[in-house]
């Protein structure tokens, strides 16, 4: 496998755009990579596009008809919520395997209202469906059943995933391309409306579109095209499916997957988790962030309150230690789903190579980046980047 690099990323800022087309919105994020990395579309070679509620659309060929149409191979893919991130990683492999030099990967989604009470992705047999039954399979229920299981294990409270939607708030107000940018109180999380107990509305990841892209290289394409500019290394990329456990029907597992893949991209990369100055997690809801703490080693198994009370997961200039979502993360930059594992690993290149772009927020000295996103049904994706 040879080494590969992230040479340039676009991203628009995630909100509402009822006028434009997600072909539109994949190419505006398209285009600025293309600038950022100094190439044309007649360098790129491959190109991966991740988009769910399109899946069947052809996408990523709807793209190119915007910025340019050379014949290249395109891939569509659909993974849940680790689709952007599974684009990328196609893109990743593509150079990896020596088969290509310069590949792109694109994740778009159009969401508008749409919510996510959907389930885990690719229907399910009406025969064996416990939804309504058996508690939900909603997406607010599942990851407010999984804080619920932690609470009673290790005692967590409450007020321990109000923090997280806290900080997450505030992260967000420096991230210009964040949906919402408003700081929020403990009092204000916690006194908002319950949608799934212990997830309140701010608690939740908001609906909306949004776009990112990311150009990959070979050390060859790097020495041409970087011109001596610092640029990221993809040093794991990992994709994890569920592996075969007795079935329970009424607390489905939103862990197994990331141990898997943590374990196998430290392994990859030849680090720990200690080593690592940002991340970049799949905080669908506040109770997920705080479950993913453990899952990817930040802290120990039943930790996580006491990780949170002592500033984990904080900004370092807001005194705290291990940033994680500095982008804001899903409850506030949004969570367009195909666009989402895309847009975490440019948060993550951007710190890592001192970017304007995330100048408001820039971790010190940022030398190891972690992107992390599930999707149930399941796939779990884990980029390791260093500098």
């Amino acid at each position: 496998m040879r080494n590969v690099y992230v040479l340039g990323t676009g991203m628009i800022k995630f909100g509402r755009y009822p006028t434009k087309s997600v072909p539109e919105l994949g190419a505006e994020a398209a285009l600025e990579a293309i600038k950022d990395a100094g190439v044309s579309i007649q360098d790129v070679e491959l190109f991966a596009s991740g988009n769910l509620f399109m899946a069947n659309a052809m996408i990523g060929q709807k793209i190119l008809q915007q910025i340019g149409q050379t014949g290249i191979p395109v891939v569509n893919v659909s993974n849940a919520c680790a689709t952007g991130s599974t684009a990328f990683r196609e893109a990743f492999m593509a150079v990896a395997s020596g088969m290509y030099d310069v590949t792109m990967a694109v994740g778009v989604e159009q969401m508008g209202k749409q919510g996510l009470l959907g389930g885990g992705g690719g229907g399910s047999d009406p025969a064996y469906s416990t939804e309504g039954r058996l508690g939900s399979g909603l997406m607010p229920a599942v990851f407010g059943q999984a804080g619920l299981e932690h609470m009673r294990k290790y005692g967590t409270t409450l007020e321990h995933f109000g923090k997280i939607s806290v900080k997450s708030h505030k992260h967000a107000t420096r991230n210009p391309y964040s949906q919402y940018r408003n700081e929020v109180t403990l009092e204000d999380v916690l006194n908002a409306r319950m949608v799934a107990f212990p997830n309140t509305l701010y608690m939740c990841c908001p609906t909306g579109d949004g776009a990112a892209a990311a150009i990959l290289v070979s050390e060859d394409k790097l020495k041409q095209f970087a011109a001596g500019r610092k640029r990221a290394r993809v040093a794991a990329s990992i994709l994890t499916s569920d592996p075969y456990t007795d079935r329970d029907l009424t607390l489905p597992d939103v862990s197994t997957l990331t141990r898997r893949a943590a374990k196998k991209a430290y392994e990859t990369a030849g680090i720990g988790p200690q080593d690592v100055s940002l991340t970049e997690l799949h905080d669908c809801f506040a109770t997920a962030e705080l479950v993913h703490y453990e899952n990817l080693g930040l802290c120990g198994d039943g930790e996580a309150g006491k990780f949170i009370d002592e500033g984990g997961g904080m900004h370092p200039d807001l005194g705290g230690k291990a940033p994680v979502n500095v982008s804001g993360g899903l409850l506030s930059k949004g969570h367009p789903l195909g666009a989402t594992g895309v847009a975490n690993i440019c948060e993550v290149v951007w710190h890592l190579t001192q970017d304007d772009r995330a100048k408001q927020r820039l971790v010190p000295n940022a030398k190891v980046g972690m992107a992390h996103v599930i999707g149930l049904g399941s796939a779990c994706t884990i980029h390791l980047l260093t500098v």
